[in-house]
């Protein structure tokens, strides 16, 4: 007696699983780069120099919020204290680079008031934060 055959099932290839993990990988990697840092110059060996200075290593920044306070590199101060504050981060007889952070709601006025204290001290550039459009 004879058995019947089995009709043959033809093979698939699901790749719905495939397609989860690319969707997956490249979720991280466009994640990943948001965190990335922008690198201003090009990786150079730069020549040494018997006359080169040191640069800071960071721009001290002021920002003042929406409710008007004030803080440098996101530690609270008062006006009043603002210019003992920046000199401490400056390092003496070198240039500092201070970025007024201020929110688009604050009152000019006190803009214009830390700006002034910033202009008073010595060996300080201003710098002002924008947004570009």
């Amino acid at each position: 007696m004879r058995l019947q055959d089995e009709p043959e099932i033809q093979a698939q290839i699901n790749i719905v699983p495939m397609i989860d993990v690319i969707f997956a990988i490249l979720t991280f990697f466009i994640m990943s780069t948001l965190f990335l840092t922008r690198s201003e110059g090009l990786s150079v060996n730069l020549p040494q120099s018997k006359s080169a200075q040191a640069q800071p290593k960071a721009p001290i920044t002021v920002t003042i919020d929406a409710k008007g306070q004030l803080a440098v590199n996101r530690k609270p101060t008062q006006l009043q204290a603002l210019s003992g504050e920046i000199r401490q981060l400056a390092q003496p007889n070198q240039e500092a680079l201070v970025i007024v952070n201020a929110d688009k709601s604050v009152n000019h006025g006190q803009v214009v008031s830390v700006m002034d204290v910033v202009r008073q001290l010595p060996n300080a550039r201003l710098a002002i934060a924008t947004q570009r459009e």
